[in-house]
């Protein structure tokens, strides 16, 4: 169990804590979208985990510059310990926990884009599916018995009565959602067998950025082409794409281009932090993290327009393989048991928060660390490259953080 450090109010205006020498097993692909601040001279458990969320990418196509920004801000020797590791890799995965006192594993880690899992299918169970029975497996062998799982809405499919509940059946259309169920499913049972404390969290579309412009999303150019709206949109902004190319005009809504519950990072990292505070041992939490309300693609783009002040070309082509017309949540569930609900459903707002950092960093994170000679590489001074270790030993130790890139 959890020991609470203490609680506060956050700038967000609402409740989170600190937990007392717990070391979390943070498992993801990075392309991080915030940083944390310091509260009372500790880092605080949302701005925490707040630094893990943006595109989810993997360290091989990410930005490591990111990582070079929370190094500087958690300078001290415990406090945060990075790992470059696959996690395909039973025997690297298993030594980390061997060598880490853990209490917690948050899994994020996964490739995460609907159009391409369909051209790279087996891609997905491998990373998605796989993968996760590594961190099952290792997490069984050095006994850390809570765990916090992304997974995503895509599991439903294309379900026929909107908004969908957890209850909705999970008929997932495209390999992403597929692999995702299939974790999900061995998550569950698994747990079954243990006093596992589990919670799995299925996000809807994800947008935003750190609101004091700290960290942003900076794709590689490859993964343009299987690029969200949000990204497509400023590129499209920034002039580095002539325009933008909406995919499906006939879909059946009301202006025949998607709908899709667009959930700002802000609110989506409340809901870790709750999830995290109300994980028992034994039980299993499955909630929907989105806002309750469908917007359409026509509708995000004239957001964006607004938010950056530019009259973006749109150019309307056929569907996209593996996209589904209307997706949005029924929230209920997580407000009535986790006290969660979106606060930051202004989509102007959220787009202009992300555009300000776009605009502020034309080259991304080439100036802190990224890729050279198709290597990820990350500047960090040499005393910091030294191995260190968890322990609960270390009365200093509030948060720590151990990163994993999973195998390609």
């Amino acid at each position: 169990m959890f020991s609470f450090y203490s609680c506060f109010l956050s700038d967000t205006g609402h409740a989170c804590f600190l937990y007392q020498n717990c070391n979390i097993l943070f498992v993801l692909w990075l392309d991080f979208r915030r940083v944390p601040v310091e509260v009372f001279g500790f880092i605080t458990c949302e701005d925490l985990i707040l630094v893990l969320f943006s595109r989810l990418d993997n360290v091989s196509r990410g930005n490591l510059g990111a990582v070079k920004v929370l190094r500087d801000l958690l300078p001290e020797p415990g406090r945060l310990l990075f790992i470059y590791a696959d996690l395909g890799d039973a025997k690297a995965v298993n030594k980390i926990f061997a060598e880490n006192a853990l209490d917690a594993v948050m899994h994020f880690a996964a490739v995460a884009y609907a159009g391409e899992s369909t051209m790279e299918p087996l891609r997905y169970y491998h990373n998605i599916t796989s993968n996760t029975l590594v961190v099952l497996e290792a997490m069984a062998a050095h006994k850390v018995k809570t765990l916090i799982y992304s997974s995503t809405c895509a599991t439903y499919g294309e379900p026929v009565k909107m908004p969908i509940t957890e209850q909705t059946p999970q008929l997932p259309i495209n390999p992403y959602g597929k692999a995702k169920k299939m974790a999900e499913d061995i998550i569950i049972d698994f747990s079954k067998t243990t006093d596992m404390a589990v919670m799995i969290l299925r996000y809807f579309n994800v947008i935003g950025s750190d609101p004091e412009g700290r960290l942003g999303e900076a794709p590689q150019p490859e993964l343009r082409v299987h690029g969200r709206i949000s990204g497509a949109c400023f590129d499209a902004a920034r002039g580095i794409i002539p325009g933008l190319k909406v995919k499906g005009i006939d879909y059946k809504t009301a202006d025949g281009t998607c709908v899709r519950d667009y959930i700002d990072v802000t609110d989506l990292v409340d809901a870790h932090v709750k999830a995290l505070a109300h994980a028992k041992p034994r039980k299993v939490g499955i909630y929907n993290v989105g806002t309750g309300k469908g917007r359409s693609v026509k509708e995000f783009v004239e957001a964006c327009k607004k938010a950056t002040g530019v009259d973006i070309k749109v150019e309307y082509l056929n569907r996209r393989p593996g996209d589904y017309a209307e997706v949005f949540s029924d929230p209920s569930k997580i407000k009535q048991e986790l006290n969660w609900k979106a606060q930051y459903t202004d989509l102007k707002k959220s787009l202009q928060i992300a555009w300000k950092w776009q605009k502020s960093h034309l080259n991304g994170y080439s100036h802190m660390g990224g890729r050279q000679n198709g290597k990820c590489y990350l500047r960090l001074p040499a005393a910091e490259k030294k191995n260190q270790k968890l322990t609960r030993r270390d009365e200093n130790v509030i948060w720590s953080l151990i990163v994993l890139s999973p195998s390609i």
